[in-house]
């Protein structure tokens, strides 16, 4: 594996795009935008280089970046269950739901697994929770009920799609909890985590990060090749290892390290802005040349 400070780190394919996470990836720790990756990705765009974030946040979380995108605006969040149109107010464009019969599967199977887990359900227009599940972010508009009563239809199809099924767990650690519920439930759904605690994020069965991000490479004729991705958490795994060119970040979880094709440093130094630096330099050589 090669370093982003090592110039063979690079393809010999000018990627096309650029795909980045967001927390402990492109924003640093304090959750902020740093001047120098705001200017890295203002270069990208502007020689021709669309950039995606793709992160697990919903849509409702993306102000944070909502000012750094160019071009088409778009975003895909949670996990891959979203695209969004950040230019229209993070406008929903496509969503890739979880059923909720199979979230309710996921329910039962990971109450008799893992006793103690608790749950929230992410729709596509809001968060609700269990009084057990602890509200990392508190939304005043949340229901807090059973994820059984949060589930459940009147009749089939009724009510906003669920695009995430969040699970915590008090005692498990976070490896072991997402081990134990693919082992468990693995057939039913796609299983995650992003998460410093044992907290899982549940998608519709092949849904993940990487599919998403496939799709809307082949709506623009974009092939894996030509995209170069950046992430640090186990739910980026999968788009790290589909794209042609992929970095681990330097505080990025062991599974990161080992699916990404090469590593640039931490979040904090940021670490995303000087991979893109030596590409955007790489591209005016080449028009040079």
């Amino acid at each position: 594996m090669t370093s982003a400070t090592d110039p063979r780190r690079l393809s010999t394919t000018m990627p096309r795009l650029i795909a980045t996470d967001l927390d402990g990836t492109l924003l640093r720790d304090d959750k902020s935008v740093s001047d120098r990756t705001i200017a890295a990705l203002a270069a990208a765009e502007a020689v021709g280089i669309e950039v995606f974030f793709v992160t697990g946040r919903p849509a409702r979380w993306m102000d944070v970046v909502s000012d750094h995108v160019h071009g088409h605006g778009l975003a895909i969040c949670a996990n891959g269950a979203a695209v969004v149109d950040l230019h229209a107010g993070g406008e929903l464009l496509e969503v890739r739901d979880l059923p909720r019969s199979t979230a309710m599967d996921v329910v039962r199977t990971l109450r008799a697994t893992a006793p103690g887990t608790s749950f929230a359900v992410e729709l596509t227009t809001g968060i609700h929770y269990e009084p057990d599940y602890p509200p990392f972010h508190v939304d005043p508009g949340a229901t807090v009920a059973s994820a059984e009563k949060l589930l459940h239809e009147e009749q089939t199809g009724e009510g906003a799609p669920v695009i995430k099924l969040l699970a915590h767990h008090p005692e498990l650690t976070p490896d072991g909890f997402l081990t134990l519920a693919r082992t468990a439930a693995g057939e039913l759904a796609s299983f995650t985590r992003s998460s410093p605690t044992a907290l899982l994020e549940v998608s519709g069965l092949g849904v993940s990060k990487a599919s998403t991000l496939a799709l809307c490479c082949a709506q623009r004729g974009i092939s894996a090749d030509e995209v170069v991705a950046f992430g640090d958490m186990p739910n980026d795994v999968e788009m790290l290892t589909w794209a042609g060119t992929s970095y681990a970040m330097g505080n990025a979880h062991p599974d990161v390290i080992a699916a990404a094709s090469g590593r640039t440093v931490a979040n904090n130094d940021d670490g995303v802005a000087v991979v893109i630096e030596q590409i955007v330099a790489r591209h005016a050589e080449q028009q040079q040349s």
